[in-house]
């Protein structure tokens, strides 16, 4: 079993890298938020590995770049309808930290921003992985629970201005995450609901 894979990043593609080691390319699936914290092709780097077989293709072979978002990838596989796919679009809507704290609190905001989790597919990881994550700290995750209510807290005021409740939470939604002000992220929501 691979557990992580050392090599010359060769090319960095739509939903995965080429990672030359020993003269074998190895193709493998990441996250667009590991993608964009990649170093520049021909750079050596260590990706953490999680091989998957299945009917319609072989192997998948998915990477990471810490051992932390490998193991919530391997945990959020775990929760009965979640496949790896469904589980690297979790890992694309924030930081590990952040998913983390938002499991942990029943927080079911943030995973929904996931493509091909609902509702109920998010209740589901909550209720699964509640309490089992242990990946940040109280500082970390007291962070991240303020910014989900005032998440809420923006979406209202958008509402209050005028907006739909579906046009104030997409709003919402596409606001970057390093954003974290309350004024800054209104402003921001304002920008992208107007867009």
């Amino acid at each position: 079993m691979l557990y992580s894979l050392s090599g010359q990043l060769v090319a960095k593609k739509n939903g995965f890298l080429i990672l030359e080691t020993a003269g074998i390319a190895f193709k493998v699936l990441v996250s667009p938020r590991a993608l964009q914290s990649l170093p520049q092709n021909g750079s050596q780097i260590k990706v953490f590995c999680s091989l998957f077989s299945r009917e319609s293709a072989p192997f998948d072979l998915f990477g990471f770049l810490t051992e932390q978002e490998l193991y919530l990838f391997e945990r959020l596989n775990t929760v009965n309808g979640v496949g790896p796919k469904t589980a690297m679009s979790v890992l694309s809507v924030a930081p590990i930290d952040q998913l983390a704290a938002a499991i942990n609190a029943g927080k079911i905001d943030l995973l929904t921003k996931a493509s091909g989790i609902g509702k109920k597919t998010a209740e589901r990881l909550v209720l699964d992985l509640k309490g089992k994550l242990e990946m940040s700290g109280g500082v970390a995750e007291a962070q991240t629970l303020q910014l989900m209510e005032s998440d809420t807290e923006l979406e209202e005021t958008l509402v209050g201005f005028g907006y739909t409740k579906q046009q104030a939470k997409s709003a919402v939604g596409k606001i970057d995450l390093s954003i974290i002000g309350f004024k800054e992220r209104l402003r921001e929501a304002l920008k992208k609901a107007k867009a």
